[in-house]
């Protein structure tokens, strides 16, 4: 089977996955992606039928095509890099895959927990990353930062990285309001100056506490005083 009949024959499998009323509503979520280019999968159906493409040599193929034509294409193409269990094959195929991100829901559905074991060196990749020029690999950067660093492998320059980080775009400033969040969460003392000597321009300094004070995991008194926090405009 050569490459153009691989391609046939997953968007074969994929269309019958396919539940036009999730499209719609899915559709309005991604609103980067044009909706001709959605087809329609729920995502547990997805990562089920990634599991079972990922056991066959047509998984090899399909990661050597980019881009892609559809959404769901570009999530399956992710879900099959989260499989790869060797960390420096993951390492060159993200380098690959993450130019072509196009929409949040595609970012942040990679998690990539191979790097669990490389903290120590993955970090270099993640702060490469945070200096792109493309909206989700800066996106992808801090994800990870939030994912893998906030606990034990917490320090204090990761934060410093994040408030660092100057971008006009929304999916980018999303992202690091939603780091600090959580952040405040897991390490509140360290990340509270951070929101009190107003380190991070206003809007994500807002978008920070809004999204601290709808978290279950930021006690009533940490919440009262966060909203004390705000800057008005």
């Amino acid at each position: 089977m050569n490459q153009e009949e691989m391609i046939r024959d997953v968007r074969k499998r994929l269309f019958e996955m396919q539940d036009t009323g999730y499209r719609d509503f899915h559709a309005r979520l991604v609103p980067t992606v044009e909706k001709e280019k959605i087809i329609g999968i729920r995502t547990p159906i997805l990562r089920k039928f990634a599991k079972e493409f990922g056991k066959t040599e047509r998984s090899e193929m399909f990661l050597k095509v980019l881009p892609h034509q559809y959404y769901e294409e570009n999530n399956l193409h992710g879900l099959l890099i989260e499989q790869i269990r060797d960390y420096d094959k993951c390492l060159k195929e993200l380098e690959r895959f993450l130019p072509y991100i196009d929409n949040w829901a595609t970012c942040d559905m990679l998690a990539v927990k191979v790097v669990k074991k490389h903290l120590d060196t993955f970090i270099d990749e993640i702060y490469r990353w945070m200096e792109s020029d493309y909206t989700y690999t800066i996106r992808f950067g801090v994800n990870m930062l939030m994912r893998y660093y906030l606990e034990d492998a917490f320090r204090m320059e990761y934060p410093e990285k994040v408030a660092q980080v100057r971008s006009e775009e929304y999916y980018v400033n999303m992202m690091r309001a939603w780091y600090f969040a959580t952040a405040l969460a897991k390490q509140y003392e360290k990340i509270l100056p951070f929101i009190e000597e107003q380190k991070l321009d206003i809007w994500t300094h807002n978008k920070t506490i809004q999204k601290a004070i709808e978290s279950y995991r930021i006690t009533p008194e940490q919440k009262e005083y966060l909203r004390g926090l705000k800057i008005k405009k």
